[in-house]
């Protein structure tokens, strides 16, 4: 839905990737050349080749973040130079070349400077932020591209589920599998994604938000939620899958681990069998669960489905750790608390 250079629609119909700024950053790359030309034009669609090789063999890497408006109108970002070194990884799996992480910052910051005025201050809403990478060389022979476009564009956001920092109703996928170690899983690729989709229809038929995915071996490990990583709190600790190559490094992830132990709260990163976690909520001692990304920030988790069976964490509310890191968390986003990290940039 384009809404650039009309009236800006009001904080509390955003919805979530509805609406787009008036303008996008561009960047060109062509073997022999590297990347070149970058520019900043109004937005608008772009054209390409039917036989581009970003249609055929999914050869495309993107990134999420957000700016967010103070109280006193400033704006920040929230580690930013995060997710460029995790698109850079991406790229690295997908065979596309890197970019300067120094560039792609100040880039983004130029943009996000023109657009300045699009950065909603409504409660709950913020400017997402979306670079991605298609590749655009016409050739159907598999081979890593010849040719990319690395893009930035802009959307004002309000919540990303509707249930807001309610808990969500998640669904074990007993039959399909998103990712393998090996495979794609650690990159933020569009394919991972789309195989997600068939899952998370059938849950959301369930009455179910969000599918918590298994390892793709042995469906035996939790390994994260759709658009989310995860984190159960069992007895005195919080436990959450490590990093093993089928699981996305999440920056929300990273500071959310570090927020837990600068507290002095126990965090393990470690396989978790999903029996585990099963057998903790019937003996009582599975706490809380949420889970952990930049477009929800954190999400509790009230409900689960495993094999049929039901199970309600934290009597279905939101727990006291999961409500402390997201107030903490969005707090240092918009700029209401202290930022003891340096998490924060200001544009």
């Amino acid at each position: 839905m384009r809404n650039g250079g009309t009236e800006k629609p009001p904080g509390d119909k955003l919805g979530f990737g509805l609406y787009y700024t008036d303008h996008m950053l561009i960047v060109d790359y062509e073997e022999g050349k590297g990347w070149h030309n970058p520019r900043i034009e109004p937005y608008h669609p772009i054209e390409l080749d039917p036989a581009a090789k970003v249609f055929h063999y999914g050869q495309t890497v993107f990134e999420g973040l957000k700016a967010y408006r103070t109280e006193d109108g400033r704006v920040l970002l929230f580690r930013p130079q995060k997710n460029f070194e995790r698109l850079n990884r991406s790229c690295d799996r997908l065979s596309i070349p890197r970019l300067d992480e120094t560039f792609l910052l100040e880039s983004l910051l130029e943009l996000i400077r023109i657009e300045r005025d699009w950065v909603p201050d409504a409660p709950g809403t913020s400017l997402y932020i979306r670079p991605f990478i298609i590749a655009t060389e016409p050739a159907l022979g598999l081979a890593p591209s010849r040719k990319y476009m690395y893009m930035v564009i802009l959307s004002p956001v309000g919540m990303y589920y509707k249930e807001g920092i309610k808990p969500v109703k998640i669904f074990v996928e007993p039959e399909y599998v998103r990712a393998v170690r090996g495979g794609t899983g650690e990159a933020k690729t569009a394919g991972n994604y789309a195989a997600s989709l068939k899952a998370q229809e059938k849950a959301e038929g369930l009455g179910y938000t969000q599918v918590l995915w298994l390892d793709g071996v042995e469906r035996r490990y939790v390994e994260e939620v759709g658009s989310m990583n995860v984190f159960f709190r069992i007895g005195d600790t919080v436990v959450t899958p490590s990093l093993n190559g089928s699981v996305l490094a999440g920056v929300t992830r990273d500071s959310v681990i570090r927020l837990i132990r600068h507290w002095g709260i126990k965090v393990e990163e470690r396989p978790l069998p999903i029996d585990e976690v099963l057998e903790a909520a019937r003996s009582g001692t599975l706490v809380e669960a949420f889970g952990s990304g930049t477009a929800a920030v954190i999400s509790p988790i009230g409900e689960l489905n495993i094999g049929g069976e039901t199970i309600a964490i934290s009597n279905n509310e939101t727990g006291e750790l999961t409500a402390r890191l997201y107030d903490t968390l969005t707090g240092i986003q918009f700029g209401r608390l202290p930022d003891p990290f340096g998490w924060t940039l200001e544009v």
